[in-house]
């Protein structure tokens, strides 16, 4: 039950952080490039969250 929760609750705070992005990329005139960094930035982060996902669901279904 845990596990949905920490799931849910980082995927909330996944798209509260696109909003967070958008904005500070349109107050700082960031500009395409600038804004498209931002977005790239948060999307690594939310790349390493789901290979945890993965490597963790690929452990318990070897029995690891």
């Amino acid at each position: 039950m845990t596990e949905y929760g920490v799931t849910l609750g980082v995927g909330g705070l996944i798209l509260f952080m696109v909003f967070i992005v958008a904005d500070l990329a349109r107050r700082s005139h960031a500009g395409k490039f600038g804004t498209f960094i931002l977005y790239i930035a948060l999307a690594m982060g939310i790349l390493g969250f789901l290979i945890k996902v993965v490597i963790t669901y690929m452990m318990e279904s070897a029995g690891v």
